[in-house]
């Protein structure tokens, strides 16, 4: 990397507040971020920062300068089927509607136009970088490398035939051939996403595994997300679910398990002593009804717990910013204690704990010298969010999509001033439109 004498900087941001998140709970005022061949190389005060030669320098007054948002866990293309079958509980909502949907609509097509309405709307939203389980991975990953945004993709294997794989040895081999087509992407990360432990006999969990091992890849699971997976494992394998994936070996720094809603402190020893993550998805387990993430037991029990929107199918929106308010609310609610998660955890929940969920913590999730510039600049000199005495609580409490004005990853704006640079809202919006009008009408 050049020194900062020996180059000028791409570009310089100037905002009101600058928040690193690591270290934790600091809020630097009258700082300046640089940025060189995409990356943060220079943090300090404003008047310092001036002094290097710059090719291009933002004011950014009224705003909070942030690391990009971490969506951890989400089905991107489902935003296709947002609204469809809503207020049903979630094995009626699977079995009786979203498969079927799926068995009947999903192709390359519904994929791709699905993720790019998907990833417009996370941009638009902070996001920077977010983790997909669904069908057909490499065709989002080609719509995140068109896009510019930074993703986990994790390929789909389940134990019966889904769009794009007969059986589990065919998603296996496309991942496979994925994993080596995208080894060196910059942006692009690969991982294992077994739907669920009542989805994947022990065989082929053991067989992601192995892959997983040889290949260095991160596995993604829906684990404990109600009361009756529980009981069907307990009747079936004679253990609690994540117990069963503990004693095939799937636990571990790598492994990210999704909801974990259920939760006793026997699977709280499990995580920690694994070193697994949690990813927390309060509105759409809400919506289910499917219960409540214990996010400050396992936060105290030193779990890292990484936040994520889950589909538009079951949340209905993309939104992190509110998905981290509401399960900074719920935390507290659920732990009887007004200081459970407060407004710097919860960023930290949705930023550098979703990196290191995801395996990435060394290249984002915090502004740090060295590490990609993927960045939101959120606007806090709105009405409703004055007086500002901390500007990180009125992110998280009074904060809303809205107010995100410009979004960088690896140092390219993909946001600016509210406005898509890479992609064309109106042509996304007919598409939308096209593929509901198409999917009501059957």
């Amino acid at each position: 990397m050049p020194t900062l004498t020996s180059a000028p900087l791409d570009l310089l941001l100037l905002p009101t507040w600058l928040v690193p998140v690591e270290p934790a709970n600091v809020v630097l005022t009258g700082h300046g971020l640089g940025i060189r061949d995409g990356r943060i190389v220079l943090i300090a005060p404003r008047h310092e920062a001036l002094g290097h030669a710059a090719r291009d320098v933002r004011e950014l007054p009224g705003m909070l300068l942030a690391p990009g948002l971490i969506n951890a866990h989400g089905h991107a293309a489902m935003s296709l089927f947002r609204g469809l079958a809503d207020d049903l509980p979630l094995l009626t909502w699977l079995q009786n509607h979203i498969w079927p949907a799926e068995a009947r609509w999903v192709d390359e097509d519904f994929i791709r136009d699905g993720s790019q309405l998907a990833i417009a709307e996370q941009l638009k939203g902070g996001i920077t970088c977010f983790s997909d389980m669904y069908f057909f991975p490499e065709i989002a990953s080609e719509v995140v490398h068109q896009t510019g945004v930074r993703a986990q993709i994790c390929v789909p294997v389940m134990d019966f035939p889904v769009p794009g794989a007969l059986e589990p040895a065919d998603a296996i081999r496309h991942g496979l051939q994925l994993f080596d087509d995208l080894k060196h992407h910059p942006r692009l990360k690969v991982a294992f996403g077994p739907h669920s432990p009542y989805t994947a006999s022990d065989e082929t969990l053991t067989q992601v595994l192995m892959l997983a091992e040889e290949l260095d890849a991160g596995i993604q699971m829906h684990v404990h997300e109600i009361d009756l997976e529980v009981q069907q494992s307990l009747q079936q394998h004679g253990v609690r679910p994540l117990a069963r994936l503990q004693r095939l070996g799937l636990l571990g720094p790598r492994f990210q398990a999704v909801h974990m809603t259920q939760v006793d402190d026997e699977d709280i020893a499990l995580l920690v002593a694994s070193n697994s993550s949690v990813i927390h998805c309060p509105e759409s387990n809400l919506k289910l009804a499917s219960g409540f993430c214990p996010v400050e037991r396992l936060w105290q029990a030193g779990v890292n717990v990484a936040i994520g929107t889950d589909g538009a199918a079951s949340n209905n929106d993309l939104d992190l910013l509110g998905e981290t308010r509401t399960a900074a609310l719920l935390a507290k609610a659920v732990a009887g204690s007004a200081t459970a998660l407060d407004a710097h955890r919860a960023l930290r929940m949705a930023t550098l704990n979703g990196a290191r969920a995801l395996g990435l913590e060394q290249d984002c999730g915090s502004l740090e010298v060295g590490k990609w510039a993927d960045l939101a600049a959120f606007d806090l000199s709105g009405l409703h969010q004055q007086p500002v005495y901390d500007p990180v609580s009125q992110l998280i409490y009074t904060g809303s999509r809205s107010c995100v004005k410009h979004v960088w990853v690896g140092g390219k704006q993909l946001l600016d001033d509210g406005q898509l640079t890479r992609m064309d809202e109106q042509r996304l919006l007919a598409t939308a439109r096209h593929w509901g009008e198409k999917i009501a009408q059957r």
